[in-house]
């Protein structure tokens, strides 16, 4: 019997009016209406900060899969932290937790023990996991821009705000052909996309540990998904990545496409990031072994 504190305690009011707010906020699209420059928007946002997310909170911050300059490194997070999904230094706490204790009633979301709202969201909502687990992240921690961007996560996302209105009134003024305006470009590119970026991001959370394939015994749920991984930007070869977490690229193989790792690869030809560590030949040859066995059962 779990002595975990019981999930389904009182959810964080203020975390859950901000959340629902930006949901029912993408209603407001019945009256700005369709334009394909806020849909090109919503598109560019939701792949940007889905990147933010993936190759940054996740990859460098939670993972240190590669390498970066100082300052690079602050913009980096400043991009995740526009996802609206808190610092990168909370957020990687929380991830580093997850991997020690995946699946188990120790982990902060296993949807197989708490089921797969809690994995999804509920978490998030929670007043458990409102602060950052310090000890798991005593590397971030030594960084005073990083702990002030954690104290004030709000100010990105803010910043994002104020520039698709701006964007809107600019287009609206001077490009009247594009038929858009502030209202509708906040409506699509901010609350659709940062609404589509929530669940994109949470379904890795919920149902990577329930749909898909393993390729490899990692005594948790972690699967693999062509399908979350196109959603998530490479996020959805999850078993891999649980397998082997150190590696920046989650696609192991060249048909498994992983949108973070060609970006970051991208980067990496201007000398932005360096150093991206891949899975050894062992890793791959333990793929080999288990498939040769399952192939003779």
């Amino acid at each position: 019997m779990t002595t975990k504190e019981n999930p389904l305690s009182p959810m964080n009011l203020i975390k859950q009016s901000a959340f629902w707010m930006i949901h029912l906020g993408c209603f407001a699209v019945f009256w700005v209406g369709f334009s394909w420059t806020a849909l090109l928007l919503c598109v560019a946002l939701y792949a940007v900060r889905m990147f933010g997310i993936t190759g940054v909170y996740h990859r460098y911050f939670s993972h240190r899969s590669y390498q970066t300059s100082r300052w690079f490194q602050f913009v980096l997070a400043f991009l995740g932290a526009t996802s609206a999904q808190k610092g990168p230094i909370w957020w990687a706490s929380h991830h580093r937790h997850h991997h020690k204790h995946s699946d188990t009633e120790e982990d902060i979301h296993p949807p197989g023990i708490y089921g797969l709202w809690w994995a999804h969201v509920g978490w998030v909502l929670s007043t458990q996991y409102g602060g950052t687990r310090e000890e798991l992240v005593k590397d971030l921690v030594k960084f005073p821009e990083l702990r002030l961007l954690d104290v004030y996560h709000l100010v990105p996302p803010l910043c994002l705000i104020f520039a698709t209105l701006g964007l809107g009134f600019a287009l609206e003024a001077y490009a009247p052909g594009l038929h858009t305006s502030a209202s509708q470009l906040f409506v699509w590119g901010f609350c659709i996309s940062t609404t589509l970026l929530y669940h994109g991001t949470f379904c890795i959370n919920s149902f990577a540990h329930v749909l898909g394939r393993p390729r490899f015994e990692t005594g948790d749920d972690s699967k693999n998904s062509f399908l979350l991984a196109l959603i998530t930007l490479g996020e959805g070869w999850h078993n891999n990545h649980h397998r082997y977490p150190g590696s920046e690229r989650q696609g192991f193989y060249w048909w498994e496409i992983d949108i973070s790792h060609y970006t970051l690869k991208g980067l990496s030809w201007l000398g932005l990031v360096w150093d991206l560590r891949e899975p050894p030949e062992r890793i791959y040859q333990e793929a080999r072994d288990r498939k040769a066995q399952l192939k003779a059962a």
